[in-house]
């Protein structure tokens, strides 16, 4: 309280009793990949002669070293790929460079802002000290390992999301089928789709895409690399969260740099793999669009089987995580409840007018209840306040059904 000695006015500032909640960020990525100390970069050789035969001396590219500079699993942040470039190379022929080279280029060509590059030395330190050092950065909520799909790899990427709660993890598909089989993405015998988990997806087929080392060492071919669909599948998250809103399905979405696709699905083949969980990528209406919106396990995740409705709640509890960090040792009394609720009110009022909350009005899209009933003397004793929130989640169109019949018509008067 403040002491007054002598008669006058005194203007004092006053809290209003609201601590904004400010919604956190949902596309900024973590990409993972196997990367040695030193790669190989074609340049183009400014003093070959194609009159002349090829030979050691009249070479068509020249194979540049380059120094990795960033150590084994320390994160870079990188907001363009030109600091990708300067800390890891450019495009290699490297595999496990080049896919992740193509992996960060695409992320930033579908709409990515910032990402975050790990370089381990194998799979173990991928899925150990690699995982281990995105932990500590709070703004990750998507987690890639761009053209690994081992099962340790893949099997580790969810276990961290699913440990952290505030990620999302986008695993890649085997580049090749045994005999093209597309029935070993459904989960029978002999599956190579990652296990079952609602905080990550599944993007199928890989991407074919211009490569810069492979038009190098052939100028005379089409330039074209099969690459893995992670990265511009996070790009196009990020480009999604951005124009639309988390809550929207990160789906229908023009691939932004794909010129063909690993193997071409069709709608019937998509039937056996949709429920499943794998998000199908097609050539539809003269472009490359992701072309499903499910987690893995599809239909066996049950209120968890689209992508968008598990963001979105990682969006929810991660802001709400943050902007309520303020109550941590204030008194646990009827004020507190009550701040605590015209807060949690005040911010997801905000999200049902984006559009993520179903109903008409508020009070039919969600509701907080933070009072005696869910705070008993049993639960102040244990220095607990318990808040109670339920939102109404929008879910995406997925099948637009037209029933279309034939009709002769108003009848004559």
């Amino acid at each position: 309280m403040p002491q007054y000695q002598s008669p006058g006015v005194y203007v004092e500032e006053v809290s209003g009793g609201v601590q904004p909640i400010a919604g956190v960020g949902t596309s900024t990525a973590a990409f993972l990949g196997i990367v040695p100390n030193e790669v190989t970069v074609p340049e183009r050789n400014a003093a070959f002669d194609p009159t002349k035969p090829a030979g050691n001396t009249n070479q068509p590219f020249l194979a540049t070293k380059f120094t990795v500079t960033p150590a084994l699993n320390a994160p870079v942040l990188c907001t363009n790929f030109g600091e990708f470039a300067r800390a890891f190379g450019g495009f290699s022929t490297d595999a496990g460079q080049r896919s992740l080279a193509h992996a960060v280029f695409g992320f930033f060509l579908n709409g990515g802002t910032r990402c975050f590059v790990v370089r381990a030395a194998d799979n173990a330190g991928l899925t150990g000290a690699a995982l281990t050092a995105i932990e500590a950065i709070d703004e990750v909520a998507i987690v890639a390992a761009p053209g690994i799909s081992a099962a340790a790899v893949t099997g580790a990427l969810l276990d961290h999301c699913e440990r952290m709660q505030d990620r999302f993890a986008i695993v890649d598909p085997p580049r090749d089928l045994a005999g093209d089989d597309l029935g070993v993405l459904e989960g029978g015998t002999g599956s190579v789709r990652p296990r079952d988990s609602s905080y990550g997806a599944v993007y199928f087929p890989w991407l074919s895409v211009f490569d810069p080392a492979t038009a190098t060492q052939d100028p005379a071919g089409p330039g074209q690399l099969v690459v893995p669909p992670s990265g511009h599948v996070a790009g196009i998250f990020a480009r999604v969260d951005a124009e639309r809103g988390v809550h929207k399905a990160p789906a229908n979405a023009v691939v932004r740099g794909a010129l063909d696709l690993r193997y071409r699905v069709s709608r019937p083949q998509q039937d056996g793999l949709n429920p499943s969980g794998v998000n199908v990528i097609r050539e539809l209406n003269g472009a490359t669009r992701v072309w499903g919106a499910r987690t893995i396990g599809g239909d066996r995740q049950g209120e968890w089987k689209y992508v968008n409705v598990r963001r979105l709640f990682l969006f929810l509890r991660e802001s709400l995580d943050e902007g309520l960090q303020w109550t941590v040792f204030e008194p646990n009394d009827q004020r507190l409840w009550k701040k605590i609720e015209r807060n949690v009110a005040a911010f997801l009022l905000g999200v049902w007018r984006d559009g993520a909350l179903f109903g008409a009005t508020p009070a039919e899209a969600f509701y907080v209840k933070c009072d005696a009933e869910t705070n008993p003397p049993e639960v102040r004793d244990a220095g607990q306040v318990v808040t109670e929130v339920g939102v109404a989640i929008v879910r995406p169109a997925e099948f637009v059904v037209i029933r279309l019949q034939q009709w002769s018509g108003p009848a004559a008067s």
